[in-house]
């Protein structure tokens, strides 16, 4: 293992920490995301690792960005986590439909690629707790634009010495993404509806983290707060694997010849999804171009065209919710590597984001570009990727999925480049029926039940077991707050 691997912030301060640190913290105390201080390289062949499960593949990428953990403790959070709650035991499988690939990463417990990462992050988190030799109980912080809420709550309900607090948009998720969480189960679960946007939530978050006073608090009370968000490095390595595990996929499925490279085409929102796919990249993963996928909210698309990063935009809902996001935190990491390592240089970047909703990058953005290539797809767009795919090959794409296919067709039509492109598929069409039939044509039932059993006509697949429970189970929690209240909100939960 790589014992000299360690983090520091993209701000520059504070002196470097372990792993184990930095999972259970989640963002460093001057407001920075944790970083390695390099990125490793992988110490296996691509040969070796074609002969491996996800389980063993998982192992070996994480071994690498997690050295303070012992190979059983690695073995222990990675085999709990990917078992049979994923319904195939290849875990992600890759479909074929025409000559497209899709990386299929939503079928686990909440039918969402959060599930990846948040399948292993709360073993990831106790273990680390108790390397750290932790007394105060966690209470991990969660903004959520759709997915990631339901896929922390289900991976931290009842585990002990955990709460756990989500917030969501009220008018900002799906039917079913919002029945998700408020029918969460488990006593240290909470749930927020905020009246604002994903934004909103996510700035809340971040400035409780960074609040010392409430750091003190918080301590004096027993608790320290955490994230279960992509700002945590805990959530960003597991999603590592999946990149590797699609490539190895395509090896077996004779689509592509082993060391010859792929394109994968991400949507995404908060940049975490395609970080961990450049990650792997800088890893030595063939990967040829990232393409970034937006939906009407664009302002990745803008950054990788000109190098400035402008919020100062109007805040569109789509239905592609999950990507409904103006500020997308991940990206510091990448600005930390463009600026290489120079935290100060950042801390003014993002202190210009916070305080004017924009900075520039001095640098040409062809540069940028040199590794990933943006576009993003409306929401016309998107309903006519779902209806192609569906009408040429009985295909059923959600929207999430639909952007990244319209941008991939895009950038084909656009570029040329003829090898293989991947796209990346991160949630199960049974999250947005409405959208789907809307964009095949086909009239949709008012009722959720209904709906869903018209998406598994159309769609010849079985409702899954976990939507049907969630349609027949009691609303747990009603919590609703003003965007300017979240702190409050955390304070009565939590008896403060």
């Amino acid at each position: 293992m790589m014992e000299n691997l360690v983090y520091k912030s993209t701000r520059g301060h504070g002196d470097p920490v372990s792993a184990s640190y930095a999972i259970v913290h989640g963002i460093a105390e001057d407001g920075g995301l944790f970083v390695p201080d390099h990125l490793p390289k992988m110490d296996k062949t691509l040969e070796e690792l074609l002969t491996m499960d996800y389980r063993a593949l998982a192992y070996e990428v994480m071994k690498l960005y997690l050295p303070d953990f012992s190979e059983d403790e690695l073995h222990y959070c990675i085999d709990r986590a990917y078992d049979d709650k994923f319904d195939t035991s290849k875990i992600v499988p890759l479909s074929h439909p025409g000559e497209t690939h899709v990386l299929e990463l939503f079928h686990g417990a909440t039918l969402a690629f959060k599930d990846m990462a948040l399948s292993v992050l709360p073993y990831l988190m106790t273990t680390a707790a108790h390397k750290q030799n932790l007394e105060e109980e966690i209470v991990i912080l969660t903004a959520t634009s759709g997915d990631t809420g339901k896929a922390a709550l289900e991976g931290f309900a009842n585990v002990s010495g955990v709460r756990i607090i989500v917030f969501y948009p009220k008018e900002g998720v799906s039917p079913i993404q919002k029945l998700q969480m408020v029918t969460q189960q488990g006593d240290n679960t909470h749930v927020v509806a905020i009246k604002g946007n994903f934004d909103d939530a996510q700035r809340s978050v971040k400035e409780i983290f960074t609040n010392p006073e409430e750091a003190v608090k918080m301590k004096n009370a027993g608790y320290m707060f955490s994230s279960a968000n992509s700002i945590n490095i805990g959530r960003l390595v597991p999603q590592i694997v999946y990149y590797y595990w699609g490539y190895l996929q395509m090896v077996r499925d004779q689509k592509v010849e082993l060391g010859d490279s792929v394109n994968f085409c991400v949507p995404t929102g908060n940049f975490g999804n395609i970080l961990a796919a450049h990650y792997a990249k800088s890893m030595g993963l063939p990967i040829g171009k990232l393409i970034c996928a937006s939906n009407s909210n664009n302002v990745l698309t803008d950054f990788f065209h000109t190098a400035r990063y402008n919020s100062n935009r109007p805040f569109h809902i789509t239905s592609s919710p999950s990507m409904d996001i103006l500020v997308s935190s991940n990206l510091e990491r990448l600005v930390y590597e463009l600026c290489q390592g120079d935290g100060a240089k950042v801390q003014e970047l993002m202190d210009s984001l916070r305080q004017r909703g924009s900075y520039i990058l001095d640098l040409d953005p062809a540069l940028l570009q040199e590794e990933f290539w943006a576009d993003f797809a409306d929401e016309e767009e998107t309903a006519e990727a779902i209806r192609q795919m569906y009408t040429a090959y009985h295909y059923v794409m959600d929207p999430h999925t639909a952007v990244a296919y319209s941008v991939a067709e895009k950038y084909g039509k656009e570029t040329g480049d003829a090898r293989p492109m991947v796209i990346v598929s991160t949630a199960s069409p049974y999250k947005f029926p409405a959208s789907i039939l809307a964009a095949i044509g086909v009239p949709a039932p008012k009722e959720e039940e209904a709906l869903m059993e018209k998406m598994s006509e159309i769609s010849d697949t079985t409702v899954p077991q976990r939507v049907r429970q969630v349609l027949g189970s009691q609303i747990r929690h009603h919590r609703v707050c003003e965007k300017d209240r979240v702190l409050a909100e955390v304070h009565d939960i939590l008896g403060l």
